[in-house]
């Protein structure tokens, strides 16, 4: 690949959903700028992401939104959420619609960057990003492909990304730990006249072993063979308490379902949880996605990468409306949209729900306090995207 040390007017780094999503987001806000946009992205597409591939509604109607259909990307429509403890607890449907839809990241990412490069947007992939300087009238970007200039940045590589890294070398990083594993389906799950096969289950049964999270067990498909997609995440609220081996939980729910954990390939990553003390921006740089944090309690991502590009092309195209690019407003914009309040309201509630560790108490909000943990759900947690979403 040719070096290229030409100048670029907005330069994105990464090219999962919050990269694209800033970029698809810019297009409708402001077209005149979709041939100054440039993304940046390590891998080739379609590049393997760790992700349980949960699609809730405020993520469609988001992309519904730019006009995409996420339904040409394979998937597994999965028509109740049971949150539960030890087994039992509560279920969620959504009226006249799937509760959750379940793709695989690396099918969902092409497709989305397919859609990108069809409305004129440039992606080149391959290109790993080295640092990130900015300066009063530029940012200066060290790749291995060569140097770039850009007027500005936005930072989407993610958790563990260059950008934050750089320009924000001391900040505290708030940290999920995460383990997964593909199974095929059983034929236990397969003949199950009950519909468990189209059940996604968040189960918090580990939360008293001091593990600030829940096991989970999704459909899913892998080109177009049933799958189960299963999984443990921790907050690390509880790091400082013993707790057992990460897996150890992840290995008892699949026991109890059928399976032998030992019998699996198991791969694991970490999620950077938003906090409201995580910075966002620098002048002529800002940060989208897991860049900033995803959600505290579930460490859900996609919809918020999508919400954060939504917000981050309105701060971009005003700037550049006004001329200046201190991106000053961009926090106070996130704060106060559907997303911002919603990333707030969960990182409150993964405070109080982890902290309370109790048997008695998760057995209590899990088994008995259903109608109102639902009501907090629809409220704080759910539906947020309405509130952001421009026509």
């Amino acid at each position: 690949m040719e070096q290229d040390t030409r100048n670029h007017d907005i330069l994105i780094i990464g090219g999962g959903p919050s990269g694209l999503s800033t970029a698809l987001h810019l297009t409708k806000f402001a077209p005149h700028l979709t041939p100054r946009i440039l993304i940046l992205e390590k891998e080739h597409y379609p590049r393997l992401k760790l992700c349980a591939g949960g699609l809730v509604a405020d993520a469609e109607n988001l992309l519904e939104n730019l006009g995409l259909d996420v339904s040409e990307v394979p998937h597994v429509d999965s028509r109740v959420i049971r949150f539960d403890f030890a087994g039992k607890g509560l279920g969620v449907r959504v009226p006249k619609r799937h509760a959750i839809r379940v793709i695989r990241r690396d099918e969902f990412d092409h497709w989305l960057a397919q859609k990108a490069e069809e409305r004129g947007i440039k992606i080149r992939q391959g290109i790993t990003v080295k640092s990130v300087q900015p300066r009063e009238s530029d940012v200066v970007v060290e790749t291995n492909e060569g140097t770039l200039h850009a007027q500005i940045v936005v930072g989407a590589d993610g958790s563990n990304g260059i950008t934050r890294r750089s320009i924000f070398p001391n900040e505290p990083v708030y940290t999920a730990r995460v383990l997964e594993v593909l199974t095929p389906m059983t034929n236990s799950y397969l003949s199950d006249t009950s519909g468990r096969k189209e059940v996604s289950f968040f189960d918090f049964f580990a939360v008293p072993d001091n593990i600030a999270g829940y096991v989970w067990d999704f459909p899913t498909q892998v080109k177009g063979t049933p799958m189960r997609c299963w999984g443990v995440y921790d907050t690390n609220l509880l790091a400082d308490q013993k707790r057992p081996a990460l897996k150890t939980p992840l290995a008892e729910e699949m026991r109890r379902q059928g399976y032998d954990l030992n019998d699996y390939k198991i791969k694991g990553h970490p999620i950077r949880w938003y906090s409201p003390e995580n910075k966002a921006s620098v002048p002529r740089v800002l940060l989208v996605g897991d860049t900033v944090g995803a959600d505290a309690i579930f460490g859900e991502g996609i919809s918020m990468a999508l919400g954060y590009g939504n917000i981050a092309a309105q701060e971009i195209a005003e700037s550049y409306r006004r001329g200046e690019f201190s991106f000053r407003r961009y926090k106070r914009r996130l704060a106060r949209s559907g997303l911002g309040q919603t990333l707030f309201a969960r990182w409150l509630i993964a405070q109080i729900i982890y902290a309370f560790k109790w048997r008695w108490f998760q057995f209590l909000l899990w088994r008995i306090l259903k109608p109102i943990v639902l009501f907090i759900a629809w409220t704080f947690v759910l539906n947020w995207s309405k509130k952001d979403v421009r026509t």
